[in-house]
């Protein structure tokens, strides 16, 4: 049974909140249930109340309401750089559910560099093909997919019988809980560090893919994944909301009280902002482009996350669909799609560009220079993968998002950390559009 050690001072955790999480109360209350001293912290406070914390506790919530996707700007916040060097000075650094896809943003999961992998939409594969089950709010079991020694949070306690419990009872909430990579060589790296750390399964500890155990069509039913020195952890669901959850957080302490104050994690490869192809798209079948009429909270973050590497930068976002057997009207008249009170859209057919008039439900032709006006600058389609957008736009459809960038040149666009704004590369393509 685990015990803590009452001649020594109690870990404290610093309890980090950026603007949209939700879950610090009950995180706060899980680390003092732990024998542990949360302390909350704010992104923006003076990084100097910092000094004497033992490890940080990302939490749950929508920081930035999840704008371009979850985590992808809090990942980016220069908070993130310095718990980078906390965690390489070996502090104890976990994510839970938003802090996890923060975690997995900042590259500081799996490898503890660089963005090589994705917790992307919840997608699952049926006998139908691929489809999302949306945001979900359910409970599910996990267990160990490590030693108990592997990782800061692997350690779990006791049953009554002195038997060793590997199976915890918790609830999941989110809509990109998907541990997804198209690196086969990452793959191959955290099999072989065993850095699966935690894996979905049943109230008997057996694990599968299958969504029954695995909602949300995880790789390899992965909960969670831990750096190679396993003292960063990112997992899904949310032991803090139960006292199911204790012996995750016991765990933490025990390892911060052993060696988490002492161990040093390996040295961190500062990610390189080298060149990134970038493929063309050609025009094809009926491509239509939905813009915000009022002020677009998502373009605007998305645009002040892209400035960190190129200050310049102007960005006009459009939500993209593309149809080979359906008409605009058809689409278009679907309030869930386009909703003329607060959009606009345009209908690309070949080369000619249209404005759709949403009274009299016809295409009015643009002049050239309107079109420049419009469309000024490079503009970079999106797509998720599996795309799911799809499914209403008939035989062919395709949806996605479109970036119009100018501020830029292309060549600076095209850099590695500028293009990982727009896109996971783990989740989605990144297309320059013709």
């Amino acid at each position: 049974m685990i015990c803590y050690t009452s001649s020594m001072s109690k870990p404290t955790i610093a309890v980090v909140s950026f603007p949209g999480n939700n879950c610090e109360f009950e995180s706060l209350r899980a680390i003092a249930r732990s024998g542990m001293t949360p302390m909350f912290f704010r992104w923006n406070e003076d990084r100097a109340k910092l000094k004497d914390v033992d490890g940080y506790f990302l939490v749950g919530g929508f920081s930035y309401e999840d704008r371009g996707r979850s985590g992808m700007v809090a990942a980016r916040d220069p908070l993130m750089e310095f718990i980078g060097q906390e965690a390489e000075a070996g502090k104890v650094v976990i994510g839970n559910c938003n802090g996890a896809q923060i975690l997995v943003e900042s590259g500081l999961i799996p490898l503890d560099h660089e963005l090589q992998m994705s917790l992307a939409r919840n997608v699952i594969h049926t006998k139908e093909g691929f489809e999302s089950p949306g945001f979900m709010s359910e409970w599910v079991w996990i267990k160990p997919g490590c030693g108990k020694d592997r990782c800061a949070t692997s350690d779990w306690g006791e049953t009554a019988r002195g038997e060793r419990s590997r199976t915890m009872h918790l609830p999941i909430a989110h809509g990109e809980g998907r541990f997804i990579t198209e690196d086969a060589d990452v793959i191959a790296q955290l099999k072989k560090d065993r850095q699966l750390a935690f894996q979905y399964c049943d109230a008997a500890g057996n694990v599968s893919e299958d969504p029954a155990m695995t909602p949300n069509g995880s790789m390899f039913a992965l909960a969670g994944v831990c750096n190679p020195a396993g003292n960063v952890i990112a997992l899904m669901p949310h032991p803090e909301r139960t006292n199911n959850g204790k012996p995750y957080f016991d765990s933490m302490r025990v390892w911060i009280e052993t060696k988490g104050r002492t161990a040093r994690a390996a040295s961190k490869t500062t990610p390189a902002g080298k060149a990134e192809p970038l493929n063309v798209r050609s025009a094809q079948g009926i491509e239509i482009f939905i813009d915000t009429i009022i002020v677009n909270n998502e373009e605007r973050t998305v645009e002040q996350t892209a400035k960190k590497f190129a200050p310049a930068l102007k960005l006009k976002q459009w939500k993209y669909l593309m149809t080979k057997d359906r008409e605009p009207t058809e689409i278009l008249s679907d309030l869930s799609v386009f909703n003329a009170n607060k959009e606009r859209a345009y209908v690309r057919r070949g080369t000619k560009l249209y404005r759709w008039d949403a009274t009299t439900k016809c295409e009015d032709p643009l002049t050239d220079a309107k079109k420049r006006e419009i469309f000024s600058g490079v503009s970079i389609l999106r797509r998720d993968l599996p795309d799911t957008g799809s499914d209403s736009l008939g035989r062919g459809g395709e949806s996605g998002i479109c970036y119009t960038v100018t501020g830029v040149s292309e060549a600076g666009l095209r850099t590695q950390r500028l293009l990982e704004v727009f896109g996971n590369p783990h989740a989605s393509t990144l297309e320059k559009m013709s």
